[in-house]
C-alpha cells in the first residue's frame, strides 16, 4: 500500500509549492506525516519597486506556518529567477544532498507539461536525483496547456482554507490572478468533481516505489 511517511515539495520559487499543492500539504501534516519543504530561489529581483529583499521569505516561512509545517523542515535557497538553467548541476548536487538527509518517500514538484524555465529545471533534476523516492508532479494551470491528472488528493474544508490562508501571506503577490481565493477554490472544486470528493488537488505520477 502506498503510504509515504516523509514527504519533500520542491518549489521552484516561494508560492509554487503551495499554489499546487497547499491543500495536500495541509492534508498530510495533519495526518502526522513528516512534511519538508524546499523553495530554490527567494525571487528577491521579481518584487515590487521598493520592498524589501527579504519579504517573500517572511511571506514564504509565514504561508508554511499557516499550513503546519514546522520552521525547522522549509529551506529556501537564493537561486535566481530565470537562471536556473546555469546552474543546473549546483541544483541537482543539493537535491542529491537532500536525498541523502531526508531520506523522502515521496517528491511532489512541478509538472512535467510546466512551460516556466526554473520549473522544467526543477522537475528535470528531481527526476535525476530521487532514484530511491516515489514521484509526482503538481498542477499550476496558468503554466500549462495541459495537465495529465492521474492522481487526485482529497482534500477537506479546513485543508482548503488553510491553503487560502497560507496564500493571503504573499501579500506581494496578491495582485497574481492564480493567487486570488476564487481562483483557488474554483480549481480545487473542479478536481473535487472529479475525484468524488467536495475539494481534491490533482497531480501526475511519474513513478510509485511501494
Amino acid at each position: 500500500m502506498f503510504d509515504p511517511k516523509k514527504i519533500l515539495v520542491l518549489s521552484p520559487h516561494t508560492d509554487d509549492g503551495e499554489l499546487g499543492c497547499g491543500g495536500t500539504i495541509a492534508r498530510l501534516v495533519h495526518e502526522k506525516k513528516e512534511v519538508h519543504y524546499v523553495a530554490f530561489s527567494s525571487c528577491s529581483k521579481s518584487l515590487p519597486h521598493g520592498a524589501q529583499p527579504d519579504t517573500l521569505v517572511k511571506e514564504c516561512k509565514a504561508a508554511m506556518k499557516q499550513l503546519g509545517v514546522n520552521e525547522g523542515k522549509v529551506m529556501i535557497y537564493d537561486f535566481e529567477v530565470r537562471e536556473f538553467k546555469d546552474k543546473r548541476q549546483e541544483i541537482l548536487d543539493e537535491m542529491i544532498s537532500l536525498d541523502k538527509y531526508i531520506h523522502p518517500d515521496l517528491i511532489l514538484i512541478p509538472s512535467a507539461t510546466d512551460k516556466h524555465q526554473d520549473h522544467q529545471v526543477i522537475h528535470q533534476e528531481a527526476m535525476r536525483a530521487f532514484k530511491n523516492s516515489s514521484v509526482m508532479g503538481y498542477e499550476e494551470p496558468w503554466n500549462q496547456s495541459r495537465f495529465d491528472s492521474t492522481f487526485y488528493m482529497k482534500i477537506s474544508d479546513n485543508h482548503l482554507f488553510s491553503k487560502i490562508k497560507a496564500l493571503e501571506q504573499y501579500e506581494s503577490q496578491k495582485h497574481r490572478a492564480y493567487i486570488q481565493e476564487d481562483f483557488i477554490r474554483s480549481l480545487a472544486r473542479v478536481r473535487g468533481v472529479q475525484a468524488d470528493s467536495h475539494f481534491a488537488e490533482a497531480f501526475e505520477v511519474y513513478r510509485i516505489l511501494a
